[in-house]
Order: structure tokens, then sequence, then C-alpha cells
């Protein structure tokens, strides 16, 4: 028989459920509800192989969230995912225009027909005042990663948290890697694998400890 139960319960027995079994993981007590909500998204524990914390990534974004720091995203669906609600409660100040994607504008269009390049590229460089000091999420396009990046070690830019999980079999392995020279604070899926629901559960699991210290 189907267990006819309250969605927040049926949460609670699924993330139970994940402590059960995910094993001697290896993930620190921070590190672990991330990686946990993104498990119970994809309901996949072959992910918690490639998920790489950089430079005290939950605190500084935590701290970011506290100051209603921006946040970019390269697919409007992680700015459709990501919870305002939740993000409210950190910081009054939060709405859904604080969280950023361009990519779909006129001239971001315009820009990458004209240059040949995709609009992943100018979405990003178009937002680069917001990248700086804020939160960027990454769950689709490795150019988009690239452009972060090229903003990072050429033009100074310096942005409080960066999640990495753009997914596919182009360009994705080789920006991930660049990741791993940067100094600032990363949430990093490495390999072919990630998505913009990964991306969308780490920052909400964050969002939920920011909740939780207050």
């Amino acid at each position: 028989m189907i267990d006819m139960i309250p969605g927040n319960e049926v949460e609670r027995k699924s993330l139970a459920i994940i402590d059960s079994e995910a094993g001697n993981h290896g993930f620190n007590d921070e590190q672990w509800p991330v990686v946990r909500r993104m498990i119970h998204t994809v309901a996949d524990f072959s992910i918690m192989e490639f998920v790489r914390f950089c430079n005290q990534p939950i605190s500084k974004g935590i701290a970011a969230m506290q100051r209603n720091a921006p946040i970019i995203s390269d697919s409007n669906m992680i700015k459709s995912g990501i919870s305002v609600a939740r993000l409210e409660k950190i910081n009054a100040a939060y709405s859904r225009q604080s969280i950023m994607c361009r990519v779909a504008e006129s001239d971001v269009y315009e820009q990458a027909d004209l240059n040949k390049l995709p609009r992943a590229v100018y979405n990003m460089r178009s937002l680069k005042e917001s990248i700086n000091q804020g939160i960027v999420c990454i769950g689709n396009s490795p150019m988009a990663l690239w452009e972060v990046i090229r903003l990072i070690k050429e033009e100074g830019i310096q942005p409080s948290l960066l999640i990495a999980m753009p997914v596919g079999f182009v360009n994705v392995v080789e920006t991930k890697e660049l990741v791993k020279e940067l100094s600032i604070p990363y949430i990093l899926m490495d390999g072919r694998r990630g998505g913009s629901t990964l991306v969308v559960a780490a920052l909400n699991a964050i969002a939920i400890m920011a909740l939780e210290q207050e």
C-alpha cells in the first residue's frame, strides 16, 4: 500500500533514508547537508564522488545571503527554482529581482550574434558588477563558467561564492578543471555531471543552514 503522508514528512523520511544509506561519505557536518539535498533532488548516491568544497564556501555563502548579496545564474531555470521566500527570511531586502539572469535579453542576443559567441558569455559579462561579491550559480553552460573564470582572473572580479555545476560533453570537464585554480569559495560538481536542479538544491541547502543559525 502507498504510504499517504504530508509532504514535509516525506522530505523528513527521505533525508533520514539518505543518512542511513550514505555510509561513510567523508563530508563534514557543514558539507553534508548540502550534499544530502543534492542526493535528495536526483535520488542518486553516486554524485557524492564528484562534489568538491573549497575555501569555506558554505560559511561564505551564508554571510553573503545575510548581507543580501545578488544571485547570478546562467539559466532562468535556476532563477525559478531558488526559494525567494526563504531568502527573504534571511534578509528582508531579497526579492525575485535579486536573482539575475539576462540570457534571454535582447542586448545579450545581439552581442552573441555579432561576436559569434554563446549568449551565456554575454549574460555573465553584462552582470559582472553584480558578480563581484555576489553568489554565482552555473548549472547549464560551461561557457558561462569560462566567462566567470575570465572575469576573476583578468578583471579582478571576486564572487563571494561560486556554485559550478555545468553539465554536458563539450568544454565541461576543461572549465571545471580551471575552477580548481581559483582561490575564491566554490562548490564544484566534478566531471561531466551537473545541472540546474543540483545547483538549486545546493543553494537552497545553504539558505536553510543560514536560517538555522538565527
